[in-house]
């Protein structure tokens, strides 16, 4: 039996219905075809089943007390997956559809993500199914406490990092801090995400979203374009989505579409990004309130969408950026997206595009960044917070914003040079798997078994 699929069928065995796991490690090891071919090395390692297994998983009871004094339970998760090149490191998702298939597929590609940045970071991801939306303050700080009293035992600045993530923003991050500082009795850089008050990066919550708009002007470039007068959709109104907007205008774009769990926004003659932040940043709202207070905007609750197509992808645009969660762009989105003019996507979100929507881009040979490569900004600037904690210092914005431009663009080149050496130019999926790939499999072989 061929390699790779001995490997996704063991896979399937071991881990049954675990279905976004499952896509996220098949999605790597397809492409991986062409080098397994030209390298024997990795089989005679057994890389492949060696990568794609989690060198810890971590699950636990998470009990905490709501305000009422009824006392709740949720699961809690960490998968440390490969720590070849550096720390654990990934982000904590706060969120009702965590499940450890979720974490699992995070964690992997995080993997390939962190090694595409440079920088000396391993893989990992972790969560719970806790849902901070509807929570009162006092209700979020005891769940953190009790996650992070478990959490700490396995976590440190130079074992295992965690981050940020879809439900957990600063104030999340500070009150895991708190609690695993009075554990440890130390203070130590071993979350990023923190506060500018105490030890957090400047241009952090900005650098997901800057990152794949970065990494789109790097792809547009190429083809003599340019964002500039472009309109463009965003998908999302967390973090990634915010700072995706903030850039492009910033560039001269236009953004007209956000979107959250109650519907999108169409706002044909741009987003309103100071409107946008206090909704969601100050006043931790739905968007049916920027409808209300932005007459010129069109809101379509999610009850409205039709069955088989978000209906945000179906708006003509030049450029797309999804920036909400995995696997919110189907086939037909793309469709749409084609027909309309589309040529750019660049994804802020993991996995957000499905298998027969990425099978569209690249058919039709558009610019397309893929997750694990246009996303990492966010990341990178995770791991320069934790080398301005261990040095003790701090840099600026522009400084941050600097490296941060500068690896987007070494993401890019590593993708697109390494899809050129296997004969397919237009293929950056392809090209960032690889290339990460073989960094942390070489450096596998080098630290043995």
């Amino acid at each position: 039996m061929p390699y790779i699929q001995q490997t996704l069928e063991q896979l399937q065995k071991t881990f049954p219905a675990q279905k976004e796991f499952h896509q996220a490690v098949h999605e790597v090891l397809d492409s991986l075809r062409p080098l397994l071919a030209k390298e024997s090395k990795y089989e005679r390692y057994n890389i492949l089943q060696r990568i794609v297994i989690p060198e810890r998983q971590i699950g636990f009871r998470v009990t905490w007390m709501d305000d009422a004094g009824r006392i709740q339970v949720n699961q809690g998760y960490r998968i440390q997956y490969n720590s070849t090149l550096g720390p654990y490191k990934g982000g904590i998702r706060l969120h009702p559809s965590v499940n450890e298939g979720i974490i699992k597929f995070l964690g992997f590609e995080q993997i390939f993500k962190n090694a595409l940045t440079g920088l000396a970071m391993g893989g990992a991801k972790g969560g719970s199914d806790f849902d901070p939306k509807g929570k009162s303050e006092a209700e979020v700080m005891r769940f953190a406490q009790a996650f992070m009293s478990e959490l700490y035992r396995h976590i440190g600045p130079l074992t295992d990092v965690p981050a940020g993530d879809i439900g957990t923003g600063a104030r999340e991050i500070g009150y895991l801090f708190g609690q695993y500082k009075k554990l440890v009795n130390r203070y130590e850089g071993v979350l990023t995400g923190k506060s500018l008050l105490w030890g957090g990066s400047l241009a952090r919550k900005e650098a997901t979203g800057f990152g794949s708009v970065y990494f789109a002007e790097e792809m547009l470039r190429e083809r003599g374009e340019s964002l500039e007068g472009k309109t463009c959709l965003v998908s999302g109104s967390g973090n990634v989505a915010i700072y995706t907007v903030q850039k492009l205008l910033e560039l001269g774009a236009k953004p007209i579409t956000v979107s959250d769990s109650t519907g999108m926004i169409h706002d044909a003659s741009g987003i309103d990004l100071d409107l946008l932040k206090e909704i969601k940043e100050n006043r931790r709202e739905s968007l049916t309130s920027y409808a209300k207070e932005h007459p010129g905007s069109r809101f379509i609750s999610v009850g409205e969408y039709p069955k088989d197509h978000n209906p945000l992808w179906a708006i003509p645009c030049f450029a797309a950026f999804p920036s909400a969660t995995q696997n919110e762009l189907n086939e037909k989105d793309a469709k749409h997206l084609l027909q309309n003019g589309c040529i750019c996507v660049s994804e802020g979100a993991n996995m957000p595009s499905t298998p027969s929507a990425v099978e569209k881009f690249l058919a039709a040979k558009i610019c397309y960044g893929p997750g694990k490569a246009a996303n990492a900004g966010g990341v990178a600037t995770s791991g320069l917070e934790m080398s301005q904690n261990a040095s003790m210092t701090s840099w600026s914005f522009e400084e941050v914003d600097m490296k941060l431009h500068g690896i987007m663009r070494g993401i890019y080149r590593a993708a697109k040079e390494t899809a050129k050496e296997f004969g397919e130019p237009h293929n950056l999926v392809l090209g960032a798997n690889i290339a990460g790939f073989r960094k942390v499999a070489d450096a596998m072989i080098e630290q043995g078994i």
